[in-house]
């Protein structure tokens, strides 16, 4: 059999049903596990791969990292290629035809409707094909490579252009969303309202067909990609000519039934081809889901950037009453009218602290208006018109500007973060996509909404509602229970009902996220028998190996079908930590915190927050929060890609570099905590099983502080020689890394006596706060201790002193739960003094320790009432700031400093409080240092993870220590941090906020602290 270019195909297998691969192995089901162990073909299709020079990987954790995106489905592919050029990508499309196996196409892996799973090679475009190859700033025209990420597509236009152009197209997944995904499923964004669909920014799109043709899809037809390729030339003149001669013969349903509404996504975008579209090739392949060919390349459109925002903030009743000031709004030319509902509001700050969301005027729901222009005085004249009319209305409860810019960026956050805050709500409850991407023409908005409330209540379900509303297009996360049969069938009853609603209104299914495995087998209830043959043959025209992406589209798998949540087995998961406080009723907690990663994948962003530092150094899928998430949940879900549950060697590599920062669990918007879930991991892992040596060097630490305390001058001199690296080589300890100089055992005491403390304590009458000196402070820097005990008592504080305790912190991070529990509740039992007096910790990784692990692990009353009351130094300090104290130090502080926040302290007590204090304090300019430092404790010291911990100091502590001047000051409250530091820059120590604002400040540090030699051993 011969294509119409003449080029041989192969017979084109049966699209893979209901969990079958291309292969005849199965796939993931509701009834079982998924594809067994590599099979002759696959293995086959491997080897055809390497001989091609092309990066494929089969392993069983690879398998289960790319069995998910963002949606309900979960289909495990046969293997993940990594192509780094065209001519792989070509390589292996050609394999797979050979061998009939499925190829699927995947940028970020962010999709909502499960365009970016398939059963057979996916082909991951995001880890080597991102680069923004040329601008053109003349012709407004950006050219890609298909995994560049939105957001630093965005950024790098506008640095090129000096602000003057942008890429405008900005979904909320901006940050880790590729270019290749968005053309797939045409996404839009949050100023869709003013720029439209991807398909309004595409001006060519370079393809690869099934059958092996390189083509590029224009604004006006058609052409091989490379004019020497005859086959190409051939194929693009057949394609041409078929394309044409289908528009022709549909001309009439595909005006009537195509673009009627601005966010019309569902079905291919076939109306691009009539006459009157000029026969815009390249609109019409925007949105086609990987069906029709795999995107390689694209120039995109640009557009101004204006000169001047402002976002008003508008408060009301219910989304309903929101929707119905839509028409109103619009009139204004706004560039963007998002909304959101009070669940996510509640969700945001009761997750990250009510600081979390800013400006936020009185109301149950609100919408975001962002009004642009040349000049703010007419922007800000435009908001008050906005604000007058709206009064009139009379559905208005409050409005205002958010001029200020954190505000701003307060608000936003809330929107882009909604997916994943609505699904784990503040309530308890959980939501789900299926019919999150429906719209309407915005008139019809509110109408459709308040039916669509209806339809919910009967069917007993809840709807999380945001989106973008001024483009009528809604994001809507709904609670089914999607674990229990009766609640699948709840599931599809509601999906279908719901079409037929939307279908009604004169809607569309999907508004941006394409249809995918969530509604393409609902489209018949849109289209009519006609534009659904359309449909087909189109797709057969492009695709005639029927090889790409399938079970989408035309010929779809049945939405209910593959679903993540079913075939999980009902067993009972033993945990030390308490993850009961999650866990919905009937599920067992462990198995409910790993299913808390939905996929949206902002762990995977280049920028802003802590969340994941192994990505950012690595760029790979196994070492983002999400990757390990996904290979945990087939842990439990007993699947033959990941076996053994506790046993798991999949799970053990894929946890592997992860630093246990625990900035997930508050960078996560599914609130993924993966450290506490690597430390329950690992304390089964190990038991019965050799660890490694870094879990006793550095895991019983402060066992073996109790002796180097006696022994520091001797222990020093030791380390001061070549037998120092060989005493840290076996330990486990990389040798590139110095070891820290140990403290005598009178030193803290000294320094906190000095101070004006006794070490014993005081009682409650005397003391109004209790400084906690931990083992960290202690054994490595003492001066620190004396340091804080000064600064609390200028700020006012009478000062008791413990150290009669230890966090555990360390067997908690090489997952030695039974020791941490002893150790924990001992501490409980130390200060728990029968008062509410704030017990403040010098050491940020110990607060958070005694802050959040302790109760997880010790189960008591007493446990929960000292966690209560542990604040972190610089959180106390805050406070003290807020209620009136100003920092005096004796001597004038830099005008700049480093701040590097300890992921811990970031993550249990939030990044404002060193900055808060400093700039009491005076200083002038504080350069955040965003992003963990690299050591994370033992992670870092560990020989395998050295370089690793370099290439994540590269994020952001190296280029802001480069970048600033030798006399700034750099803040490290963290031990691990001022080790890092050391590391990078020697001659600029990394002090404690204590030892900055000590009214006795000098320079001295840990590194250049020399232990007396004459000093009482004891």
């Amino acid at each position: 059999m011969t294509d119409s270019a003449g080029r041989p195909v192969p017979h084109a297998p049966e699209p893979p049903h209901h969990g079958t691969t291309a292969d005849g192995k199965r796939a993931a089901t509701d009834d079982g596990p998924v594809v067994e162990e590599v099979s002759a073909a696959t293995a086959a299709l491997l080897h055809e791969l390497a001989e091609a020079g092309v990066e494929a990987d089969a392993s069983a954790r690879r398998r289960s990292e790319y069995a998910y995106d963002a949606s309900n489905y979960r289909v495990a592919p046969l293997a993940v290629a990594f192509p780094r050029t065209v001519d792989d990508v070509v390589a292996a499309v050609a394999a797979c035809r050979a061998s009939g196996t499925a190829v699927i196409a995947r940028g970020g892996g962010t999709s909502m409707a499960g365009n970016a799973v398939g059963p057979g090679l996916v082909l991951d475009f995001s880890r080597h094909m991102d680069r923004l190859l040329h601008i053109d700033e003349a012709a407004g025209t950006v050219d890609v490579e298909p995994g560049v990420v939105l957001a630093t597509l965005s950024r790098e236009v506008e640095r090129a252009t000096d602000g003057r152009r942008t890429f405008a197209p900005d979904p909320s997944s901006k940050n880790r969303a590729t270019v290749g995904g968005a053309i797939g499923n045409d996404a839009c964004g949050n100023h869709s309202v003013r720029y439209g669909r991807t398909s309004d920014h595409v001006a060519e799109i370079d393809l690869v067909t099934s059958d092996g043709a390189r083509l590029t899809a224009t604004g006006t037809g058609l052409r091989a990609t490379d004019p020497a390729d005859a086959f190409s030339v051939a194929r693009a003149e057949d394609l041409t000519t078929s394309l044409a001669r289908l528009a022709q013969k549909h001309l009439s349903a595909l005006r009537l039934e195509l673009g009627r509404i601005p966010r019309q996504v569902s079905g291919y975008h076939l109306e691009n081809l009539l006459p009157e579209k000029k026969f815009n090739v390249a609109r019409a392949v925007v949105g086609s889901e990987g069906t029709w060919a795999v995107v390689v390349g694209a120039r995109m459109k640009l557009v101004p950037k204006p000169a001047s925002a402002l976002l008003v903030c508008l408060g009301y009743e219910d989304v309903v009453d929101a929707a119905r000031d839509i028409p109103t709004i619009l009139e204004f030319s706004p560039a963007a009218v998002e909304g959101t509902d009070e669940a996510i509001v509640a969700t945001m700050r009761h997750r990250r602290g009510p600081d979390s969301v800013l400006g936020l005027p009185e109301g149950r729901a609100w919408l975001f208006v962002d009004l642009d222009g040349d000049d703010p005085a007419s922007v800000q004249a435009q908001a008050e018109r906005l604000l007058a009319r709206l009064e009139e209305n009379g559905r208005l409860v409050q409005g205002r500007p958010a001029a200020d810019p954190s505000e701003r960026a307060s608000l936003w956050r809330v929107r882009e973060d909604g997916a994943g805050l609505s699904s784990r709500l503040a309530s308890g409850g959980e939501s789900w996509p299926g019919w999150e991407d429906s719209a309407v023409a915005p008139e019809q908005l509110a109408d459709y909404l308040a039916d669509l409330r209806d339809l919910l209540t009967e069917h007993e379900l809840t709807g999380v509602m945001y989106g973008h509303f001024g483009a009528g297009c809604m994001h809507i996360r709904i609670t089914y229970d999607l674990r229990s049969e009766e609640g699948r069938a709840v599931f599809r009853k509601f999906t279908r009902r719901a079409a037929e609603l939307v279908v009604r209104h004169g809607g569309s299914l999907s508004g941006e996220h394409g249809d995918g495995r969530a509604r393409s087998e609902l489209l018949p209830l849109m289209y009519s028998p006609e534009v659904m043959a359309a449909f087909a043959e189109s797709r057969r025209l492009w695709d005639p190996a029927g090889i790409l992406n399938p079970g989408s589209m035309t010929d779809p798998d049945p939405l209910d079908a593959n679903l993540a949540l079913a075939g999980v087995p009902d067993r009972e998961w033993r945990t030390s930590f308490d993850l009961r406080p999650a866990a919905s009723a009937g599920t067992d907690p462990w198995v409910h915190a790993t299913q808390g990663c939905i996929g949206v994948g902002r762990c995977r962003a280049d920028s802003g927050g802590v969340m994941c530092p192994s990505y950012r150094a690595t760029r790979d899928e196994k070492d983002s929060t999400r990757g390990r998430a996904r290979v945990l949940q087939d842990m439990v879900r007993g699947a033959r890609t990941v076996e053994e549950g506790w046993r798991s060697e999949e799970v053990r590599e894929a946890l592997d570099l992860c630093l246990a920062c625990k900035a997930c669990s508050t960078d996560c918007p599914a609130g993924v905590d993966m450290a506490t879930y690597k430390s329950e991991f690992f304390d089964h892992y190990y038991r019965g099983r050799l660890r490694p040596l870094a879990h006793f060097s550095l895991g019983w630490l402060p066992r073996w502080l109790k002796l180097t305390s006696r022994l520091s001058p001797v222990v020093n001199a030791v380390l001061a020689t070549p037998l120092g690296k060989v005493a840290a080589a076996l330990g486990g300890l990389t040798t590139k890394r110095a070891l820290p100089r140990f403290a005598g055992a009178r030193e803290w005491r000294r320094e906190v006596a000095d101070a004006g403390v006794r070490a014993a304590g005081g009682s409650a009458d005397q003391d109004s706060v209790v400084l906690f000196v931990d083992t960290f402070t202690r054994g490595f820097r003492p001066e620190v201790a004396g340091a804080a005990a000064r600064v609390l008592t200028d700020a006012g504080e009478t000062v008791g002193c413990s150290a009669d305790a230890c966090c555990g912190l360390t067997w908690i991070s090489t997952g030695q739960l039974g020791t941490a529990k002893r150790l924990l509740s001992k501490a409980a039992e130390a200060l728990d003094d029968g008062t509410d007096r704030p017990i403040v910790v010098v050491e940020p990784s110990c607060a958070a320790a005694l802050r959040k692990d302790l109760p997880e692990l010790v189960h008591t009353e007493q446990a929960k009432r000292v966690a209560a009351r542990v604040r972190s130094f610089a959180t106390h300090l805050a406070d003290r700031v807020a209620a009136g104290w100003e920092p005096s130090p004796a001597r004038p502080l830099p005008e700049q400093a480093v701040l590097q926040t300890h992921c811990h302290e970031y993550s249990v007590f939030g990044a404002a409080a060193q900055r808060t204090v400093l700039e009491a304090a005076g200083v002038r300019e504080v350069v955040d240092a965003s992003g963990c430092c690299g050591v994370a404790g033992n992670f870092g010291f560990e020989a395998q993870h050295h370089d690793v911990s370099m290439q994540v100091a590269e994020n952001a502590l190296a280029p802001a220590l480069r970048a600033t001047d030798h006399d700034a000051a750099v803040l490290t409250d963290g031990f691990s941090c001022a080790r890092q530091v050391d590391q990078l820059d020697p001659r600029r120590p990394g002090l404690h906020l204590a030892q900055l604002l000590d009214r006795r400040r000098t320079t001295t540090t840990t590194n250049d602290r020399h232990t007396k030699g004459t000093e009482e051993l004891s």
